[in-house]
């Protein structure tokens, strides 16, 4: 009898020291983050275990469910975020949904039914008409603000494109990524880096995927480059166009160019207008109201909803709304916007509230919660870099310029000095700033490597046959 009491108790010492069946504790896990759509964080995971495992335990089983295709990891340190990720006939796909309001999921509701349900549409002038610049509102005052705060990055006036031009490279890649995403584009963040900064398109993938990428790295650059003279005008809007569409377009002519023909929607029951003259006054009207919006916020939003919903060009209207939607934020310093997150049905569903409907609540949702994802993703990034030089700065443009020519034209190692000093750059730089102006331009040129070159606007054939010039290989003595 003492034998058997021992062994049971034995046995129950066994059971409560035994190590719970990890299959049974990643599932669990898997249970809690699908009870947050918004994302769980680490710390919100290891307070549902308690004492029941260690934080660094949990850390180890998330790695696993990440790697495993189960969870999806968004952000870095305290702002990580796990989402649950669902199979479906497209792949894995994370269940990723926004905060939506009640306006927003009747909206949602209502477009959602089939197409044979919902009644046909044409554009509707008043929709524009009624809106009055710095009296009508999309997002409330509430909204305004808090976008605002969390936008700031610096105080005191600064040149239009000061912040854009801090974070350049990695808003090339975040931009470029996330809009072409928005189109189906399947490149990766990696291929999309790796394209941008190295000049190599992805192994597999449709050249229209490539040419994509590379068309919004032009606009974007174009943008920053020209912050100070871009606005809501013909020049700006067309010209966005027109490198967004390079070599995208059935009909080459048609880049930057408003349309001429009829354009339908897919899967949506709304027809926008076909006559070239209403299409031209509609896109003045819409420029010159935009103009007159003074809250950087409200400016972006209102291009977000009337230039997908007017259709002025052939093709690409969606990209150029959302890099349009940045030149506020390019011009007046603030964080950009760069689509972090925003779920592409959710986006499409939120541009046919506005094309069937003329409502704006679920493309609303979405714009806040992508610019509240973007200002916290930029805030760190701000974080990680130092001041710029001002010097550099002052002569940003004419410094691309020159190296941007050395290479262009091939010029030898031995010609370089000499190549600089004949650039007609040179007479614009103040005569006591000359030498120092020179020596940074040649260390500029000096310092390009394959990682680089793509910011002087130079190609990669170009590159590689200036490089080949000015790095030639020894001679062969064997």
């Amino acid at each position: 009898m003492v034998m058997k009491c021992a062994l049971e108790k034995k046995h129950r010492r066994t059971e409560i020291m035994a190590k719970p069946e990890p299959k049974k504790q990643l599932d669990e896990i898997v249970e809690i983050v699908t009870q947050h759509p918004e994302g769980a964080s680490l710390r919100v995971i290891a307070e549902r275990f308690g004492p029941r495992a260690a934080r660094r335990t949990i850390q180890k089983w998330l790695k696993d469910l990440v790697e495993q295709g189960r969870l999806v990891l968004d952000g870095e340190k305290k702002g990580a975020r796990y989402f649950a990720v669902k199979k479906n006939g497209a792949g894995i796909l994370p269940e990723r949904t926004l905060q939506i309001s009640s306006a927003a999921q009747e909206v949602q509701q209502m477009i959602s039914r089939p197409e044979g349900d919902r009644r046909p549409v044409s554009y509707n002038r008043q929709f524009l008409d009624s809106y009055q610049p710095n009296e009508s509102f999309y997002l409330s005052k509430a909204q305004r603000i808090s976008l605002r705060n969390i936008g700031t990055v610096e105080s005191g006036a600064q040149p239009a494109g000061t912040y854009a031009r801090k974070i350049l490279s990695r808003l090339l890649i975040d931009l470029s990524w996330n809009s072409s995403r928005l189109e189906g584009n399947t490149y990766s963040v990696l291929d999309t880096k790796n394209l941008i900064e190295l000049g190599q398109a992805a192994e597999g993938k449709d050249q229209t995927e490539t040419q994509m990428i590379m068309n919004h790295k032009g606009a974007i650059e174009f943008m920053v480059d020209s912050a100070d003279s871009i606005g809501f005008n013909r020049y700006t809007i067309q010209n966005l166009h027109s490198f967004l569409a390079e070599n995208l377009l059935s009909n080459p002519d048609a880049a930057g160019r408003l349309r001429r023909i009829e354009v339908g929607i897919s899967h949506s029951v709304y027809l926008p207008l076909a006559i070239p003259q209403l299409i031209e006054e509609c896109f003045d009207q819409v420029l010159a109201t935009a103009q007159r919006i003074e809250d950087p916020f409200e400016q972006s939003f209102f291009v977000m909803v009337h230039l997908p919903y007017l259709q002025p060009f052939d093709d690409v209207n969606k990209r150029v709304s959302r890099l349009a939607a940045n030149i506020p934020f390019v011009k007046n310093n603030l964080i950009p916007l760069a689509f972090k997150g925003v779920p592409r049905d959710i986006y499409t569903q939120a541009l046919l509230g506005v094309y069937e409907l003329n409502r704006v609540e679920l493309l609303r949702d979405v714009f806040v919660e992508a610019y509240e994802r973007s200002a916290q993703q930029y805030a760190v990034v701000l974080q990680s870099l130092g001041e710029p030089d001002p010097f550099r700065f002052k002569y940003a443009k004419a410094i691309k310029e020159i190296v941007g020519d050395v290479v262009r034209q091939v010029v030898k190692r031995e010609d370089t000095h000499k190549f600089v000093l004949s650039r007609p750059q040179i007479v614009m730089v103040d005569k006591r700033e000359q030498e120092q102006f020179i020596r940074l331009v040649e260390t500029e040129i000096y310092s390009l490597h394959e990682g680089n070159f793509a910011r002087y606007r130079v190609t990669p054939s170009e590159f590689s046959k200036w490089n080949d010039n000015w790095n030639p290989s020894p001679p062969d003595r064997t």
